[in-house]
This record gives structure tokens, sequence and C-alpha cells, in this order.
């Protein structure tokens, strides 16, 4: 079901808006197939106040709409935070000074906004897309598990997929900040979750040093995309050899709002790992059958590059001039 006002699907988007939280923000807020009814911010790249901010900013750069933005959770259910300062800079946007300039946090507790917006909404018309650590969506379906179940789905860029961790051998960054959040919204029994997995950003997903070039040619949205993830691009030139970028969250904005795009989705059981030690925060995921057990999620493993890469050319206003996305190699 779509928003009836003007053919657009209502989505609300949950992050801990580091900066590759800030490309795929711009890519959404210039979809016009969709319609951001709000920002729910979560701690987990940075703190919760720093995430409103880099939100805020990423709204009045993107020349779009301007959402409403409400802050949420400070902290993990358990876990003290270990924040994503040498893969985002301390400020999480590549400590470029950036600062929103006309924009501030609305009034209202993220979760509780949320439920509110999917309350007023039509049953199974809202996306929910989260970002980051699922904090703020546990935190909802433990508040109100009915409320929940309104959402059409939701989508999270969380866990590994099928390929290894990118914060310890077995797990991904949002998932391990906060596995009992993760495990909670796996075992919630809602019927439309959908996992993109850190390995579909990998490979021929990831952004070469021509096509970086591309998009911050492009103009000023595209400036910002690509600068604020200097940090990213200077980790993976020590990580992979070259300035390139791994864009989870772009990967799973594009799954979710551009599905001819994903390469590999199907639904399995999965259990998140909380026991403590060193699997904290793996994603097991029962590939092969072997528990028996109905599956609970579908996990996007892998995209298409070139149908990927075009979305993201399209809705960062990258021109003409520019590689054509669909040149890439699938």
């Amino acid at each position: 079901m779509t928003d009836q006002r003007d053919g657009r699907r209502p989505v609300i988007i949950d992050t801990d808006c580091g900066s590759d939280d800030a490309m795929a923000i711009a890519m959404a807020l210039n979809d016009p197939g969709y319609e951001i009814k709000m920002f729910t911010t979560v701690s987990g790249n940075v703190p919760v106040d720093q995430a409103v901010d880099n939100v805020l900013t990423t709204i009045e750069h993107a020349g779009a709409y301007e959402p409403p933005v409400y802050r949420g959770s400070r902290d993990m259910l358990f876990n003290e935070l270990v924040y994503a300062y040498e893969t985002h800079g301390h400020d999480g946007m590549g400590d470029l000074g950036l600062r929103p300039h006309r924009l501030h946090v609305s009034e209202g507790n993220a979760v509780i906004r949320m439920l509110e917006a999917l309350e007023d909404g039509e049953p199974g018309s809202i996306d929910v897309i989260a970002l980051g650590p699922l904090t703020n969506i546990a935190l909802a379906i433990k508040l109100a598990p009915v409320t929940m179940a309104r959402a059409r789905r939701i989508v999270a860029m969380g866990g590994t997929g099928f390929g290894p961790g990118n914060v310890t051998p077995a797990a991904e960054f949002n998932v391990w900040q906060d596995a009992e959040a993760a495990r909670i919204v796996v075992e919630s029994g809602l019927p439309d979750i959908m996992f993109v997995g850190w390995d579909a950003c990998l490979g021929d997903c990831m952004l070469d040093p021509t096509e970086i070039g591309d998009i911050r040619d492009s103009g000023d949205l595209g400036r910002f995309a690509i600068d604020c993830n200097r940090n990213l691009m200077e980790l993976n030139r020590r990580r992979f050899g070259r300035p390139c970028l791994d864009m989870a969250d772009p990967a799973a904005m594009a799954a979710a709002l551009h599905p001819s795009c994903i390469a590999e989705c199907d639904a399995y059981y999965m259990q998140v790992d909380s026991c403590g030690g060193p699997g904290y925060g793996a994603t097991i995921i029962d590939r092969d059958r072997f528990t028996g057990n109905e599956p609970n999620v579908r996990i996007c493993s892998r995209l298409h590059p070139a149908r990927y890469k075009s979305y993201i050319y399209r809705t960062l206003h990258v021109g003409e001039h520019s590689r054509p996305a669909d040149a890439v190699r699938t």
C-alpha cells in the first residue's frame, strides 16, 4: 500500500548517522518514489546527539524536503558503546566541521514518535529502515509489539551475511554494538524482516576511485557525500590497498528502495549470539536448513553492482558527463 496523497511509499529511517549513513540518507531524500515520514536517531557510530546533528546536516545538504528528526536511545540495552571514530571521524562525518545551520531536532522521543506514526498510518503501509544498532527498534517491539506489526517490513543494515565480520572475525558492527537488541528483533515474530549483510557492499559493489571521482565532481551534493567519507576512504586504503568505499548503508538503502538491484535474497532461520565471548554479535544463519526451524528473516547478501551504482548516481544527481554506472562489471 502506498501513501494515497501522492503515490509515494512512506518510510521511517532509524540511523546512527555516520558518513555512509549520510550518503544513504541523501539518496533516500532524492528518491521520488518514497516519502520519509521521520528520522529516528540512535547511538552507534557516534553518540546520539552527534547523530542528530549529522542527520540535520545531511538534510540541509540534500536539497530536497525536510522531515522531522527525533532523538532516540543514548545507550545500548546492556553494553557500553564503542564508537566508530576510526571509520567515520570523531564527528562521524570526516571531521570537516560540518554542522546544521538552520534545522533543529524535533520534540519527542524517537521510539514513541515511531510508534505514533505506525498507529496513525494504514496497517502495512510504512517501511522501517534501520541503518544502525537496533536498539530503538527493539525497544519499540518490547513496548508495543502489535503496533510494530503494523509496519510493512523492517529492513536492517546488519550482520555479516555469508561473509566475515568487520569488527570481529564473526560480527558486523551494528549487530555487535547491541546484539541483545538484534536478537529481540530477530525473535520478534514480525512477518517481514530483511537484513542486508556487510557482504552485500563488498567486491564489485565497492566504489572505485573513478566512481568516487564521478560522484565528487558532480556537484555540491556529490562532494558532500564523498568528502564526509574521507576517513573511511583512508581506512580502506590501508585495508584493501586502494582508496575505495564499501558503502554498507547505501547498499541497504538501495536494497530497500530499489529492490531490482538485489541479486541474492532468501529466507532463513537466523540467530544472534548475545552470550559474550568471541562470538558475540555473530549472526548465525541456517543456510543449509539444519535446525528445521521456519525462516524468521530474509538475508540480502548480494547486489547487482551496475544497478546498485546506477541508483547511487541517479539519487545523488551524478550528471551525464560522468562514466555511466551501467558500465560497471556485473
